[in-house]
């Protein structure tokens, strides 16, 4: 049985909110910030996750393993807007037992 993982996630506003993602639905992240309304309908995961757009890119603040970044989330990522060093698209990041205790803040709007 799968267990949820407990992660946070700073909004827009800086609130942070801590919630239980399911690591047995095949969700990522931008999706879960979609599922508990962490960000305004048509604001964030536009593209629908398909690494086309910034609107789910994140700063991760943990030092939690995360999956190497792929070509086109880097490509994505050069184009954008705010982009940190520990920036990612949310999209791009499964949710997993390993993302337990994960930390993470909403980048800006474009």
């Amino acid at each position: 049985m799968k267990q949820d993982v407990k992660i946070t996630i700073i909004d827009r506003e800086g609130q942070s909110h801590e919630i239980d993602a399911p690591t047995d639905m095949n969700m990522n992240l931008m999706e879960v910030v979609r599922s508990y309304e962490l960000a305004p309908e048509g604001t964030i995961g536009i593209c629908g996750g398909m690494a086309m757009c910034a609107s789910c890119q994140c700063y991760v603040l943990s030092d939690t393993e995360l999956p190497e970044m792929q070509d086109d989330e880097e490509a994505m990522l050069a184009e954008a807007f705010h982009v940190e060093d520990n920036s990612r698209l949310g999209c791009q990041i499964p949710i997993t037992e390993e993302l337990a205790g994960l930390k993470v803040q909403l980048a800006p709007e474009e």
